[in-house]
């Protein structure tokens, strides 16, 4: 049995592999294979944390995650989005940023209890899809919990970490269900207000 390489070293690799110049979405997401769903819930958590993008990135991780629900290998984009380019130096100055990250984040998570790869896809795309809805709700600051449950379901599925993912689901059902809560209170608030 291979010994699996941490995502950290794949991205890494992908840096060095660049063409100088610009590079498509298509070639990262080709090159980053299996693993470019986890990678791209990341960095989309990651950027919905900046106050005011979070809906749009609501609506863009329901993408990928109705994909992974059909249980496909890797993200399909629309053409006119895959062939976009990206300069190669922007490019890098993102890994540089996330690499860090995801190597301390891999001291945490490491492949352990194995689980089935398509199920679990299955499943984390559900979660991914309804955690993106929360997103999209109006209501100051509240995208920064489902934003970093986002991330921690992302690390999870990509490091293959079976108890962290366990952990990180109990914790994403937690957060819709005070965002639930949220809603029904307000919708009872509104009827109670209207009856006065």
């Amino acid at each position: 049995m291979t010994a699996r390489v941490p995502t950290s070293t794949i991205m890494q690799a992908l840096l060095e592999e660049a063409p100088s110049g610009h590079v498509s979405l298509g070639w990262v997401i080709e090159r980053l294979g299996a693993r470019s769903f986890g990678l791209l819930m990341f960095l989309l958590a990651l950027v919905a944390l900046v106050p005011g993008l979070s809906g749009l990135i609501g609506v863009l991780l329901m993408i990928p995650a109705f994909q992974m629900i059909m249980a496909r290998r890797a993200p399909v984009l629309p053409r006119f989005i895959s062939r976009r380019q990206i300069p190669t130096a922007r490019l890098a100055r993102l890994i540089l940023r996330v690499v860090p990250l995801l190597r301390r984040a891999e001291r945490l998570f490491k492949p352990r209890w194995p689980t089935p790869f398509e199920t679990t896809r299955r499943v984390v795309g559900a979660v991914i899809m309804l955690l993106g809805v929360t997103l999209i709700e109006p209501v100051p600051f509240s995208h920064v919990i489902p934003s970093l449950v986002i991330m921690l379901v992302a690390i999870a599925y990509l490091e293959e970490d079976g108890v962290m993912l366990c952990v990180a689901l109990a914790v994403a059902l937690a957060s819709l269900a005070i965002t639930v809560a949220g809603i029904w209170g307000t919708v009872a608030g509104v009827n109670f207000l209207d009856r006065l």
